[in-house]
């Protein structure tokens, strides 16, 4: 079986990779109480970025894509997608995974099975793991960082260029997700975890 074909995103900070400059309001050192992973479910491609929270302030460790084999069997698929976030995981050492909730009211009900088996093995790897996996529908994703829930794409990916202090919009789409995904998740929950709000 192969393993899911993980990269990091050439323009942003990888955890394991050899020292670089690093972008505004990043840190390649990345240690913090609270480390929040970002997935953004997909069958061929799953983004994935990991932020660290401590003392109000957030840092962004890494953030790439775990690809699958765009054809095949269902089983081998799910496999590498299964394979790439345990890698992920063991390398970031996340304390929350956050995950996108999955919705049965796609216009197309297959696509919502194959989604299914997707976040089914990211569920599992996050188990195995032993850390919690949490779940945000896209619209309350989009309205914590927004302000409203049918925020366009483009709208998202200013708000997290802005929280992150990137010099450019995250990219691609699937990286940009898995972040605002890590967003929504510390902005509600991550605060107080970290002791920002003076909460233990």
């Amino acid at each position: 079986m192969n393993r899911g074909d993980r990269s990091a995103v050439p323009n942003l900070p990888r955890v394991k990779q050899s020292p670089r400059p690093a972008l505004p309001g990043t840190d390649l050192r990345c240690s913090s109480p609270l480390r929040i992973l970002g997935v953004d479910p997909g069958l061929n491609i799953t983004g994935y970025g990991v932020l660290d929270a401590s003392a109000g302030k957030l840092r962004l460790c890494e953030a790439g894509v775990v690809r699958s084999r765009g054809r095949g069997p269902i089983d081998l698929r799910v496999a590498e997608i299964h394979a790439g976030l345990t890698e992920v995981i063991s390398a970031t050492k996340p304390a929350v995974l956050a995950l996108e909730q999955l919705y049965s009211h796609y216009a197309r009900p297959r696509t919502a099975i194959l989604m299914g088996h997707a976040r089914g093995v990211i569920c599992l790897a996050g188990a195995q793991a032993g850390i919690p996996v949490v779940h945000y529908s896209a619209t309350q994703v989009k309205r914590i960082l927004t302000g409203s829930g049918r925020a366009s794409k483009s709208q998202v990916q200013r708000a997290i260029q802005r929280e992150l202090g990137l010099a450019q919009l995250p990219e691609p789409p699937d990286v940009a997700d898995a972040l605002a995904i890590a967003l929504c998740h510390y902005y509600l929950k991550g605060r107080v975890e970290s002791g920002e709000w003076g909460i233990t």
